[in-house]
């Protein structure tokens, strides 16, 4: 797992009162986070407007390259700076297929717990592999279904292609949709169903 992605998602209470404040102080964090080797990208949102729930995702290439961000004294310093206005913090961190199945506005635990503990593992657990196993047929038969009459239908000499080749070619094309697409719409689809004592 050294080498693989892992994806962190937080969700933090902010107090409402202090909006402007706690934008500049995500921001801050997002700046000295991306100066890390191995930061791949992050982002956050407000759950809505006048809402004190923000979201937030980073992505390192390794577990290294994030345990050395979560261990900088920069980080440290930038969690001391929220203490005032966050109320509290929930975390998570992901490395495969399970992210989509994730619910980050589960729970959350107070602020200082949050501060001493990067990786917090009392959320719930992802939905059973035969549940995600579910969703993901659902998402990739429609796909795959209508990808292949398309092609079928207006490629010429499709049917004539070597089978690594037809199969290349949908997977590079279906890759893309089903993790941008089809994975995303039916996770929000089934959420009750994946994790029904969410909320």
């Amino acid at each position: 797992m050294a080498g693989e992605p892992i994806t962190v998602s937080i969700r933090r209470e902010v107090d409402p009162e202090r909006i402007a404040e706690a934008t500049a102080w995500v921001q801050t964090g997002v700046n000295l986070a991306a100066k890390y080797p191995g930061f791949l990208g992050s982002g956050w949102v407000r759950a809505g407007e006048g809402s004190q729930v923000w979201h937030m995702l980073y992505r390192f290439a390794s577990e290294e390259t994030l345990e050395a961000w979560e261990r900088s004294s920069e980080r440290t310093w930038w969690l001391s700076m929220g203490q005032g206005f966050v109320r509290s913090e929930r975390s998570r961190r992901r490395s495969g297929i399970e992210g989509w199945f994730d619910d980050p506005a589960t729970g959350s635990v107070p602020v200082a717990d949050a501060a001493a503990s990067t990786s917090l593992d009392e959320l719930p657990p992802a939905p059973p592999r035969w549940k995600q196993a579910v969703t993901i047929w659902l998402g990739f038969f429609p796909v795959n279904l209508v990808f292949t009459l398309l092609v079928t239908s207006f490629v010429p000499g499709w049917d004539d292609l070597a089978v690594a080749l037809k199969v290349l070619v949908t997977t590079l094309l279906l890759t893309p949709v089903m993790t941008f697409w089809a994975l995303p719409f039916i996770t929000r689809l089934l959420r009750r169903w994946l994790a029904p004592t969410a909320r």
